[in-house]
């Protein structure tokens, strides 16, 4: 008996940290995926980021050419602040960039930026 009661307890304690967990994770994964998909919209979007003009992204339709594919973000930038910097305005490395600098001339705000970012990093 008292080993049938220690196991009801183990398996009432694992249903329990199951669904903890899993009321834990999922709301994070549906943020995640929000602000994946808030960064897609404003890189793709042509008063925005619009990468696509200049870059090659794998999901994107009708990519340019002007500037590097935009693959194996996060190995190329292993330091997404690196990366958000460049994006914020790529004259700092490079003064004959003809990349938009979309902080200084104002196309996207801070969070925008940010969340371009995260999209790019991503990738």
């Amino acid at each position: 008996m008292y080993l049938s009661l220690n196991l009801k307890t183990i398996s009432l304690t694992a249903l329990m940290l199951a669904v903890a967990t899993a009321t834990l994770v999922a709301p994070a994964i549906s943020i995640a995926d929000e602000l994946f998909t808030e960064g897609q919209k404003l890189a793709f979007d042509q008063n925005k980021g619009n990468c696509l003009a200049c870059h090659v992204i794998s999901d994107g339709e009708l990519p340019g050419n002007i500037g590097p594919p935009l693959i194996e973000m996060n190995t190329r930038f292993p330091d997404r602040a690196v990366l958000r910097s460049r994006i914020y305005d790529a004259r700092i490395t490079n003064p004959d960039t003809i990349m938009t600098p979309f902080g200084p001339h104002g196309v996207m705000t801070d969070a925008e930026i940010d969340k371009v970012t995260d999209y790019i990093h991503s990738l």
